[in-house]
Formats: structure tokens, sequence, C-alpha cells
């Protein structure tokens, strides 16, 4: 069910206050998604993992510590991957794509609290 003028004008209302009073806050909630942690977690997992196979290669043939260093490190990378993928899920990649789209997105097309901003004042223009 659409929500009433009346209803999208007090939301909008909340919004810009929240906007106003804790701008931090606002953007760290309109950023932030169920998935947010998990997808950063499978990042660094991938470039960690990435790492310990460039250091394992690099320091075979000279050091065997380092290498098997390199295999640890590959190795607890690979594990952190495997759970964040579990975790995520078809739905949090999917998501995470969409934000990932809707971020350069908004960068190219504005910010959102400029977009609420303008909603809200063509709001006001169109009630008097």
């Amino acid at each position: 069910m659409p929500l009433s003028e009346d209803e999208e004008r007090i939301l909008s209302e909340i919004e810009q206050q929240l906007y106003d009073t804790d701008p931090r806050l606002a953007r760290e909630v309109a950023e932030t998604t169920v998935y947010t942690e998990a997808l950063n977690r499978l990042k660094w997992s991938i470039f960690g993992f990435v790492g310990g196979v460039a250091l394992m290669i690099m320091t075979l043939s000279t050091s065997y510590l380092l290498a098997f260093v390199g295999f640890l490190a590959m190795l607890g990378s690979a594990l952190i991957l495997e759970r964040s993928v579990r975790h995520l899920g078809k739905t949090g990649i999917q998501q995470g794509r969409r934000s990932h789209k809707a971020a350069s997105f908004r960068d190219a097309f504005g910010s959102t609290r400029q977009k609420m901003r303008e909603r809200f004042e063509r709001g006001e223009s169109g009630r008097t």
C-alpha cells in the first residue's frame, strides 16, 4: 500500500532532521547493509590469498619457512573466503553488486542527501 502525501511529507521531515542532527549516522545507515561486513571480509580474504600465494612462490627457492608462512596465510584466507561466501549466499552477492553499482551511480548523479533535500523542497513548494 503506497503512502499518502501527508505520510510521505512526515517521513521526509524525519529523514531531513536525521541528516541535520547526525549526518554521520545518516550516511552510515544509508551505506551499510546486512552483508557489508561479510563483503569486506571477502575482499580482504581474496587479498590475503593472493598475497600468500605470492609470498609462497617468491620464497620457495630461498626459505622453506617463509614459503610455509605464505602457505598458511593462503590457507587461512581461503577458509575465511569460504565462510564469507557461505554467509553471503546468492542474495548477499547480488545485493553487493547492486550496492556497488548504486555507489557508482550515486557518485555520477549526486549524493543521496542532495536528492533528499531536493525532494523535500519540492514537497514544500507543491504544498503552498
